[in-house]
């Protein structure tokens, strides 16, 4: 499960995800044995109808496999997703049925935290993350690891100019919303329901002066407390989360 032209993902949810919607991407199932629920079953029957082995393990092994990730009992070996450009999302953008909910990292560089943000955008339904391609973090194998198999999900695209991608969102009547600290706004007061690029800046150095007069709103975070800030990933988590809720109720 280790061979390096492949990536391992885990969790019911996310091999489900891959085996239903990339099947010629996976190459092998590794599930738990003793683990034969409604869940898994469900599972088993997307890779029998895509033709995949599942190869059924003890616990132990998986564990040994997995680490300390949190695996739900099963792993999944399979071709990396490649990482796209701006032609790839203007195509991505035109064939979209609902209202964009777009993810827009303006510099992260950490690449714990670009793994841990692409996991949120994934659970939290948004269509792609984009990010610059100098200056921030790229897919590595850690981003891999720590997304937790998101990385393989979400579309992710590296573009040239970021600020040029952010015209062209408006372009599209995109609202680009950037998290900064010094907004006279709260996140909470701005509207999120409709399309939607979430802006979040660098880690330390927040938005670019560049980004952030692209914006067509700027929110900050109420911080109560005597912290000043909050981890970009930690922010981005409570930023899509609150464009979730707004579009579930409206």
């Amino acid at each position: 499960m280790k061979s390096a032209p492949f990536a391992v993902i885990y969790g019911l949810h996310t091999v489900q995800m891959v085996l239903t919607h990339h099947p010629q991407r996976v190459r092998s199932v590794l599930i738990d044995a003793g683990r034969m629920d409604a869940r898994m079953q469900s599972l088993l029957e997307a890779a029998q109808a895509a033709g995949i082995q599942v190869q059924k393990i003890d616990k132990d092994e998986l564990h040994q496999q997995a680490g300390d990730v949190a695996h739900q009992g099963v792993l999944a070996q399979v071709i990396p997703r490649e990482v796209e450009g701006e032609n790839a999302l203007e195509d991505l953008l035109d064939g979209l049925q609902v209202p964009p909910f777009l993810l827009v990292l303006d510099g992260v560089t950490d690449p714990h935290n670009l793994g841990a943000c692409l996991r949120t955008a994934d659970a939290a339904g948004a269509h792609a993350v984009i990010v610059p391609k100098d200056r921030a973090c790229g897919l590595t194998a850690t981003v891999r690891k720590v997304a937790c198999g998101a990385a393989e999900i979400v579309p992710f695209f590296q573009v040239t100019n970021l600020a040029r991608t952010l015209r062209a969102l408006k372009e599209r009547n995109i609202w680009c919303v950037g998290l900064d600290a010094g907004a006279s706004q709260s996140l909470y007061e701005l509207d999120l329901k409709g399309p939607l690029a979430m802006v979040m800046g660098a880690e330390g150095s927040g938005l670019r002066q560049l980004t952030r007069e692209l914006m067509d709103f700027l929110g900050q975070l109420p911080m109560t407390g005597a912290v000043s800030s909050l981890n970009v990933s930690v922010s981005t988590g409570i930023a899509l989360y609150e464009a979730v809720r707004q579009r579930q109720l409206g």
